[in-house]
This record gives structure tokens, C-alpha cells and sequence, in this order.
């Protein structure tokens, strides 16, 4: 049995992100389909004493209407010393921060990375090590192209990595076609984002579509806790 989630990548995305992964053997990142402004491509949400706030990569989309998410390229080269700035200026005061921010401040302070998807897979990779997930993750790219379509192609990936489970979003439903999966001895299973536990965050009201990083720097070591695919309950302290 292999389960596979096909998704695109997203900018250090909410914990549902995170979980999803953490219920399957491998992840594709879909990165071959068209980019789409004002998305998860290039920014999350955090919190701040203002209230949430965007946290946004600068891209160059001017131009490029039709360009592949794995084609953005950054137009700002100081992009990532800002953004650390502003995480550590609204999480400081969060009972883990010092425990995160070596880990996730080192990327900052080092990524030379031009592409967007090139940024994205290597946050997803370091939150996924944070957490303790050991989820393999590819490109779509990586695989041949045997069949075009929507679904063709998801099976065509799927097919290649012997899968049996494709684990998907419920708005998913809108365009996938179960028969042909079906008909492919791939079962559709989707994903339950509901009844997440609250933890402690910082100013006011619990919001919990916000960056995976507000539950690191709230949580730390223990956020698998506020998780719900994690079936131990645990203290994790992973080495880097």
C-alpha cells in the first residue's frame, strides 16, 4: 500500500498542510501548473498585535500570465532578511521562540534561492524535520509525462509511484474524476481539516488558519500535540 498526496507548493503553510503530509508515504509537489496571484504560492498568514498580516514573497509576475509555478522567480533579494525580521519582531515574546528561531532564522539568513518553489520545498522540508515527519517529497517534474489531462496526469503520477491512496482536499471533488481513479485501482480519500485543538497564541482571538509557524513559535517541539495525524502524543526534539 502507498498513499501519495499531489499538491502545489505552498509559502510555510498552516498546520493542515503539515498534517496532510504527515498521513501519507509520499508527497508530489504540483509545481507544473499555472501560478495564480493573490494565492498560498507566495504568502501566509501570521499574527501581530495589529491583527493577521501577510506575509508575501516578491515574485515577477508582470508579463508572465501563463508562467508554471515552478518558473516564479523572486524579484527582491533581501525578501528573506525581511521576512525574518518581521517574525521575530511579532514572536518574540512566544514561549518558543527561542527554541525555533535558530532553525528556521538560519534558513533566513542563508537561502540563495531564486525560484519560488525552490523556497517553498525547502520550508516545507525543514517544518516537516521541526515536526518529525519523515514523508518523502518530489517534484511532479521528476516524473515523465505519459498522459495529459487533469486527472491523467495526477494518475499517471500516482501509477508511477505504485500508489493506492491519493489523499486530497475536499474541494477536490469539484474536478476530480473518481471513476477513472476507480477504474485505476486508486482509492480517493479526503482529507478531514475540522476539530483541531487551540493552543496558546499570542494576541487576542485563536485564529487557526495561520502559518505553521505561529504553532512553532507558540508550541515549539510540541506541536505535534495540536495535530491531529500524529497518533503519540509526544516531546520531539529532533537534532539539525
Amino acid at each position: 500500500m502507498c498513499k501519495v498526496i499531489i499538491t502545489q507548493s505552498n509559502y510555510i503553510p498552516w498546520k493542515g498542510y503539515f498534517d496532510a503530509i504527515n498521513q501519507v508515504d509520499v508527497v508530489v509537489l504540483y509545481d507544473e501548473v499555472q501560478y495564480t496571484k493573490r494565492d498560498w504560492r507566495n504568502r501566509n498568514i501570521i499574527k501581530t498585535p495589529q491583527g493577521t498580516q501577510w506575509l508575501t514573497i516578491p515574485v515577477k509576475v508582470k508579463g508572465n500570465f501563463f508562467q508554471k509555478i515552478q518558473e516564479v522567480e523572486i524579484c527582491e533579494k533581501d525578501w528573506a532578511k525581511k521576512h525574518w525580521k518581521t517574525l521575530e519582531h511579532n514572536y518574540k515574546k512566544a514561549k518558543c521562540f527561542e527554541q525555533i528561531a535558530p532553525i528556521l532564522q538560519k534558513f533566513y539568513q542563508n537561502t540563495q534561492h531564486l525560484l519560488l518553489s525552490e523556497i517553498n520545498a525547502e520550508l516545507i522540508r525543514l517544518v516537516c524535520k521541526i515536526l518529525g515527519i519523515q514523508t518523502a517529497i518530489y517534484f511532479s517534474k521528476d516524473f515523465p509525462i505519459y498522459q495529459n489531462g487533469k486527472n491523467e496526469r495526477l494518475i499517471d503520477i500516482c501509477q508511477q509511484l505504485n500508489a493506492t491512496e491519493y489523499y486530497t482536499g475536499t474541494s477536490a471533488r469539484n474536478y476530480l474524476d473518481e471513476h477513472l481513479f476507480k477504474a485505476c485501482g486508486i482509492k480517493i480519500c479526503y482529507l478531514d481539516y475540522s476539530n483541531y485543538p487551540e493552543y496558546t497564541q499570542l494576541y487576542g482571538d485563536f485564529i487557526h488558519k495561520v502559518s505553521i509557524v505561529d504553532l512553532l513559535f507558540n508550541e515549539g517541539f510540541n506541536a505535534p500535540h495540536f495535530m491531529k495525524s500524529f497518533s503519540e502524543k509526544r516531546n520531539l526534539t529532533p537534532v539539525f
